[in-house]
């Protein structure tokens, strides 16, 4: 199932507007936080009580806190790879490794007695495999994606699906980031160009963000990167259905109740048979047995990637069948055009055209 997270960075705010934060997330059933102690004080004494406290807030509310280090942040605590007592006395629940050890410290780690969680850089090409055949328990270490702060140096798609396929090979629980679009947002450093893991996500609606993910089909935990969202944001991400993928259309014209029954009325599951023309969803035609789709012209020679077809009641047999165009065909009077899939969702159709068989909605 997935989870829905927030980035918190006390050392750049204050514990009253974090709390108020934290409580607005936990409202709307966020259950993950991510933060950072890369740049928090060096006095070991300072940081057990300060960051004690929020954890301990954070945990009253729900949440399992997940914090960057690297060796640094360990030496100034005096923690080690063998010995991560302090992480455990504060209450800390997943340490995200910046940095790493070497191999033998980076297996010994991951057997913590606590059962604090190993996190591991998901964009880069660190050799989990490898520390798992050499002797790391799997059950605690899990992925989590970076964040890019400066512009246009986001994961490219491409880039993103390279390291995911090693990550769902192993089979670990994988993060990523989405990125809020309120101004003056911060995260770690004073850059204010948004937080996502996707460059492409840097300036899209939150919800545009979260669907991707979930058409991606490899992400369990979207967490915000920068702080603080709104709560109309935080309201839009929880509202995203998470069992499945959902690609929002924008209507040609006013539909008739058949044609918004096609399209909207039904949980579509693509067939693994379809064509390289279409996304083709069958199942509504079940419903359309005895019921017409009159033939609705619309002016198009042809259909273009992006449209939204149902089949009317020219090619009865196949009357109701939803359809979303992946390569132009040709208009032939048979096929309805109700719509094209938004701008901002073309990227989630790129991601059924390479698993046909998704189970999707139409929003």
């Amino acid at each position: 199932m997935h989870r829905l997270g927030i980035s918190v960075y006390p050392e750049h705010s204050t514990p009253e507007k974090d709390y108020a934060y934290m409580e607005l997330a936990a409202k709307y059933g966020f259950t993950r936080i991510f933060t950072c102690l890369l740049s928090a004080s060096s006095d070991r004494e300072v940081i057990k009580k300060e960051f004690g406290a929020f954890l301990k807030k954070a945990h009253e509310l729900g949440f399992e806190v997940a914090a960057d280090t690297n060796p640094e942040v360990f030496k100034n605590l005096g923690a080690t790879p063998e010995d991560l007592s302090v992480f455990h006395e504060i209450g800390l629940d997943i340490i995200r490794l910046d940095g790493h050890f070497d191999e033998i410290q980076d297996v010994l780690i991951t057997r913590n007695p606590y059962g604090i969680k190993i996190e591991f850089n998901g964009s880069s090409d660190t050799d989990v495999e490898r520390l798992i055949r050499h002797g790391a328990d799997k059950r605690n270490m899990i992925i989590c994606h970076n964040f890019y702060p400066e512009r246009y140096t986001g994961h490219s798609q491409k880039t993103f699906d390279r390291f995911n396929e090693k990550w769902s090979a192993l089979g670990l629980t994988t993060a990523a980031f989405v990125s809020s679009q309120q101004e003056h947002t911060f995260g770690p450093w004073k850059v204010y160009q948004g937080l996502p893991t996707l460059e492409a996500d840097r300036t899209l609606t939150i919800d545009a963000q979260v669907r991707h993910m979930i058409a991606c089909e490899v992400i369990d935990d979207i967490l915000i990167g920068n702080a603080y969202a709104s709560e109309e944001e935080l309201k839009a991400m929880a509202s995203v259905k998470l069992t499945n993928t959902t690609i929002r259309m924008e209507a040609d014209r006013e539909l008739s109740q058949a044609e918004q029954d096609a399209v909207y009325g039904c949980v579509h599951s693509g067939r693994n048979d379809a064509s390289e023309y279409f996304i083709r969803s069958s199942f509504p035609r079940l419903k359309f047995k005895n019921r017409e789709i009159p033939h609705v012209p619309c002016g198009k020679k042809t259909f273009r990637r992006g449209d939204v077809l149902v089949v009317n009641d020219n090619l009865a047999h196949y009357r109701g069948e939803v359809e979303i165009v992946l390569t132009e065909i040709e208009n032939d009077g048979q096929r309805n055009c109700v719509g094209h899939i938004a701008d901002t969702d073309m990227r989630i159709l790129d991601q059924m055209e390479k698993r046909p068989d998704h189970v999707f909605e139409i929003i």
